[in-house]
């Protein structure tokens, strides 16, 4: 399975959490369909079909990109 890059992944995760935190706040529909465009958007680039999977996905790709670029100073 091909994997999206991290900074696009570390992109949508930063959005995603932004519109949620957005659609709790306001609950309009422009909120929920944008948090909808995101989500789906981070299921297709994770390869998964709901939001919690590809949330899981994505941050444990993005760990394991840190990871394996070691400690920085």
């Amino acid at each position: 399975m091909m994997l999206a890059h991290p900074a696009v992944l570390r992109d949508l995760l930063t959005r995603y959490d932004a519109l949620h935190a957005l659609h709790a706040e306001r609950g309009d529909e422009d909120a929920r369909q944008r948090l909808a465009d995101v989500s789906y958007t981070l299921c297709v680039s994770t390869g998964t079909r709901d939001i919690e999977t590809a949330l899981h996905h994505a941050r444990r790709q993005l760990a394991r990109v840190e990871a394996d670029r070691g400690p920085t100073s």
